[in-house]
């Protein structure tokens, strides 16, 4: 696949493959005809793993290092489960505020549903935008 197709296959911009193949993320093999760079099934499944770990708030050292650590099978992994441990309250209160945001969302939409022709007034949208922009306390 070419850049492209890939940034297509896994949801992402051709300026994100090109970027976590600078960070060594990705490892696309030389296309000997042309000199493109060609990335293979591997890659997709690498950049979805990527993509996976960046949702959860995991930052790209901390993903590079889990990679790297699956690719050495003789070691003991403690680095990763070190690195997943230490990740997981976080990923636990990302879920909470997602909850929130979208009971916020539901009782906004509910709101929009009781006005006249279920459109949404200027001072209901209004007030959607400042409800969003509160921080979530959960």
């Amino acid at each position: 696949m070419k850049v492209s197709e890939l940034a297509q296959a896994g949801g992402v911009t051709a300026e994100t493959v090109r970027h976590y193949t600078r960070e060594g993320l990705l490892h696309p093999q030389r296309d000997p005809q042309n000199g493109y760079q060609r990335y293979d099934n591997e890659s997709l499944s690498r950049l979805c793993f990527i993509q996976c770990f960046r949702m959860l708030g995991f930052s790209l050292g901390e993903i590079k290092g889990l990679l790297g650590e699956a690719m050495q099978e003789n070691i003991s992994c403690s680095k990763s489960q070190d690195i997943l441990a230490n990740q997981l309250p976080q990923v636990r209160s990302r879920i909470k505020e997602f909850q929130a945001l979208s009971e916020r969302m539901d009782q906004a939409l509910e709101a929009w549903r009781d006005t006249p022709g279920g459109v949404p007034t200027g001072h209901l949208v209004s007030q959607l935008v400042d409800d969003l922009s509160q921080p979530v306390i959960v």
